[in-house]
């Protein structure tokens, strides 16, 4: 890889340990397999209004190109394929990429993926119709950095879509203690709360990038009912679409 700068060693080879798991809906990827249709019906709908395209059609996403970074084992660009989207899906993790693939071949899926970062193919001059960035700028030394990468790989007139987590009391309670110590829903030590993000600062990134937020909308989980629901309240996980002109 040309570029590594703005990658946590540490951060990858925890990920790249759990690489067997992605795709155990009750592992150690519970929450994202929980959170999967919320963020799909996000990208699709804001995607979607971005390019004209009708949401609820069978392909709305069809001839689109999307860049998954940091997509792990694939829980996103699958169902973005099957959208009809060209997804590409980068991580520095070659034994996600790795279970990615054969997943993928598995489900007889046509997805580009790439053991590379953000900055490799920035440098190479690629260029997407839309860029994903989710629950990866908790993880990476420079968030600043990673979101002007995003804006570089992303077309005149396209989208980028982050989910990340508030840096707030309450998502340390709720992320970190809740999450990895009480109700062991991820493993201990996979987030640290000094680099969660806010919504202000976010803004402030794309801002410096020249592109300018969209809409910005909560997930919360709902424990009556054991699922997770688009919101109003940002103070824990949020999602959030920028435009680039």
């Amino acid at each position: 890889m040309a570029r590594t700068n703005n990658v946590d060693r540490a951060e990858v080879e925890r990920f790249a340990a759990l690489a067997s798991e992605w795709w155990d809906p009750v592992g150690k990827f519970r929450v994202l397999h929980q959170i999967a249709p919320v963020r799909i019906r996000f990208i699709r709908d804001q995607i979607c209004s971005r390019f004209n395209r009708k949401p609820l059609d069978t392909r709305p996403l069809d001839g689109l190109t999307v860049l998954d970074i940091g997509c792990g084992g694939g829980l996103v660009a699958e169902p973005l394929t099957r959208l009809g989207a060209r997804v590409t899906g980068i991580d520095p993790a070659g034994s996600g990429i790795e279970a990615a693939r054969h997943h993928a071949e598995e489900q007889i899926l046509e997805i580009d993926y790439r053991s590379a970062t953000a900055e490799d193919l920035a440098e190479a001059g690629e260029r997407f119709d839309a860029v994903l960035c989710l629950e990866v700028m908790e993880h990476v030394p420079d968030v600043a950095a990673l979101v002007a990468t995003c804006a570089k790989l992303t077309k005149a007139g396209g989208m980028m879509v982050f989910s990340t987590i508030n840096r707030t009391a309450k998502a340390y309670l709720l992320a970190v203690v809740g999450g990895e110590y009480v109700l062991g829903w991820l493993p201990k030590g996979t987030h640290q709360w000094e680099r969660f993000v806010t919504p202000d600062e976010l803004a402030r990134y794309v801002g410096e990038a020249e592109c300018e937020i969209h809409e910005v909308r909560g997930m919360v989980y709902k424990p009556l009912f054991d699922r997770w629901s688009l919101s109003d309240d940002t103070d824990v996980n949020y999602l959030a679409s920028a435009l680039r002109s």
